[in-house]
């Protein structure tokens, strides 16, 4: 008997036209397990983001360390007491979270010693190539670390990569800002602007400097090894840019194939047996059942259904206890 109504819920299934709303809802779907699939591309893209936390970790000790060097801890609780005794004018003493760090350890063509320096930002937008200036790479970074806490608020982190050999366009913008929004940008030189996401990743990395100057015109002396240790975390920033680029391309070329695929199907079975043999379960019924187009013109079971629910008719008293007593019986 099962098998008899499977199969006529089948029959009336290759009835069923494809149309946009269905479409759209067995496209997301399968890009949905897309997604989450554990392929090596995802794979890489977790583990670049845990070495950057690794790195982030490295990185910000050692940066404690340099800064300290050239700004005594002792020499900034000094200012700070002079502050509070002379107010305004000895207030040269700041927390900051990028620096440019130096060393002198190379040499030129000529022999000559070389100063090597580089702009250093430990915050969640912080630039990967060594400008002071916020850049999209620093965006792209961003989303790519909270890529998941986006998808949760229903943004979506991938426009860059999506978007990466277009130009600027009103689709990437608007995605593009709806997502630093979420994230909390603010002003990038000052922390009081900061937000929710960036406000509790940049928290952890500000320290105390001592000068009234941008970062820009204040070279914190370093040594060489130290100075390819701060590159080193940066690079793996920019893995992670670069590992989340090449897992969307893999989405997005078998999104591409799908969208062909669906909209050359014309009935629902077409689209269920690729989702089947893409091992994608499908509740078929409720595909339908959530399709008001689909259950009104194709399915007159349902249809009819429908319209008897809508009508509201009288029953007696002996017709509910009725009614009630058949379902009871039908439940055992």
């Amino acid at each position: 008997m099962q098998n008899k109504i499977n199969n006529q819920e089948r029959g009336n299934m290759t009835r069923v036209r494809m149309n946009t709303e269905l479409r759209n809802k067995l496209f997301n779907k399968i890009k949905h397990t897309f997604e989450n699939e554990d392929t090596q591309e995802r794979e890489a893209f977790l583990q670049a983001r845990e070495d950057v936390d690794k790195h982030y970790v490295v990185a910000h000790d050692l940066a404690k360390e340099v800064v300290e060097r050239s700004y005594p801890v002792d020499d900034v609780a000094t200012l700070r007491t002079f502050k509070k005794k002379y107010g305004q004018p000895c207030d040269v003493v700041a927390k900051d979270k990028c620096f440019y760090f130096a060393h002198s350890e190379d040499v030129d063509d000529e022999g000559k010693e070389k100063e090597t320096k580089s702009h250093f930002d430990f915050g969640l937008f912080g630039n990967l190539n060594g400008s002071e200036y916020d850049s999209e790479e620093g965006k792209k970074f961003a989303v790519a670390y909270y890529r998941e806490e986006l998808k949760a608020k229903d943004l979506n982190p991938d426009i860059f990569a999506q978007q990466n050999e277009n130009k600027d366009n009103p689709h990437k913008t608007k995605h593009v800002d709806e997502c630093m929004k979420a994230l909390g940008q603010g002003n990038h030189y000052s922390s009081n602007d900061e937000i929710g996401m960036a406000k509790t990743f940049n928290a952890p990395y500000y320290l105390d400097v001592i000068g009234t100057s941008y970062c820009r015109s204040r070279a914190i002396a370093c040594t060489k090894d130290e100075y390819q240790a701060f590159e080193t975390w940066r690079i793996a920033k920019g893995n992670l840019v670069v590992n989340h680029q090449k897992w969307i391309d893999t989405i997005m070329k078998q999104c591409d194939q799908l969208k062909i695929g669906l909209k050359a199907y014309r009935y629902l079975s077409e689209g269920i047996e690729l989702a089947t043999e893409l091992g994608i379960q499908v509740d078929e019924a409720e595909l339908i059942r959530t399709n008001s187009t689909g259950l009104t013109i194709y399915n007159p079971s349902n249809l009819a259904s429908m319209i008897k629910g809508m009508k509201n008719k009288h029953q007696s008293r002996e017709a509910k206890i009725l009614a009630r007593k058949q379902y009871e019986e039908s439940l055992n």
